[in-house]
């Protein structure tokens, strides 16, 4: 998914400074979302959680849009025109709905609910999403991860898979990338990361281990969900820093509650993100643009797509400053 903002955030964003770690979850924050429309009037808006000025990264997870459920019959579907991606991977999980996706490795795929679809941009990549006309309804999650400076310029690739449920006591999990209740993903990733849906069920607690080492975000996407004893509602994202092994979630719901629990371990590295690219300096955002703008063969060409490309956005007459996480405690 494109970042299709008439004037999108500039940021500059980094680790914190502060090496030391708590030895439990002494806290967790709550981070609201900003509502973001994509695409003019007649299109869906997005509930966006990352970045934020105060919370620009989860591990290396460094953007976050929750969506739906929305009718887009009278809409005529959703459909982006072919865009860029440059620094970063992303990640797409549907609840419901259906997506077909083209890009310029020359991948024709269908995106489904509970399968995960990771594409890497790399030096440059791009790609173009389309509901199919069975859809009348979208609702999921889009998902980007910030690549390490030694891999900013990977390849492209493109990854699929479809996680099976794990039951556990009072939830089923589904673990799209890294390891959680005894599953691992198999997709490749740069950094290490946990991706994965957990839905409680009513009224129950579960408690899942987790990496010490990770910082870890609970996005609800239904339900109240009560995580180490502070509350998220719908399209909050909870942030527990790095030091506790395991999350205890409660469903305070008499419905079912669905979250997307992500992690990973702090990223170190200083970045500079503007529309859909990933860069380490101002200019390096300049160069990805003007790339885009002249259609270099950066970025490729998508084949089948019906229609133009999407246009990037006027750069601001700035220079990106610094944005930095608070400092660990």
């Amino acid at each position: 998914m494109s970042n299709v903002e008439a004037e999108p955030a500039v940021m500059r964003c980094g680790a914190p400074g502060d090496d030391e770690r708590p030895t439990s979850v002494s806290r967790v924050d709550v981070l609201p979302a900003r509502d973001v429309p994509l695409g003019g009037p007649r299109s869906m808006t997005v509930r966006r959680t990352l970045p934020l000025r105060d919370r620009p990264l989860i591990g290396a997870w460094c953007f976050a849009d929750h969506y739906g459920p929305d009718e887009i019959t009278d809409r005529g579907g959703m459909a982006l025109a072919p865009h860029p991606h440059s620094g970063l991977q992303t990640v797409t999980w549907l609840f419901s709905g259906e997506v077909e996706h083209r890009d310029t490795l020359g991948t024709h795929a269908l995106v489904r609910p509970g399968e995960i679809n990771l594409m890497t941009g790399g030096y440059g990549i791009a790609h173009s999403e389309v509901s199919t006309p069975r859809t009348t309804v979208v609702h999921g999650v889009q998902l980007w991860v910030a690549l390490p400076e030694e891999h900013r310029n990977a390849r492209r690739d493109f990854q699929h898979h479809a996680p099976g449920p794990v039951r556990v006591k009072g939830a089923e999990v589904r673990v799209f990338l890294g390891s959680l209740v005894g599953e691992v993903s198999p997709v490749r990733t740069f950094t290490p990361l946990l991706g994965a849906e957990v839905i409680l069920r009513p009224r129950m607690t579960v408690s899942l281990s987790v990496d010490a080492d990770f910082e870890h975000g609970v996005l609800v996407d239904s339900g109240d969900v009560r995580v180490s004893g502070t509350l998220l509602q719908r399209a909050e994202l909870g942030y527990v820093p790095p030091g506790a092994d395991t999350l205890t979630l409660t469903n305070e719901s008499d419905g079912p509650a669905r979250t997307i629990l992500l992690g990973g371990t702090p990223f170190e590295e200083e970045i500079v993100m503007w529309w859909n690219f990933i860069g380490r300096t101002h200019e390096d955002i300049v160069k990805a643009r003007e790339d885009w703008e002249a259609s270099s063969d950066r970025f490729g060409a998508i084949e089948g797509f019906p229609g133009g490309r999407l246009p990037a956005p006027t750069l601001p007459n700035a220079t990106i400053k610094p944005r930095r996480n608070p400092p660990r405690h």
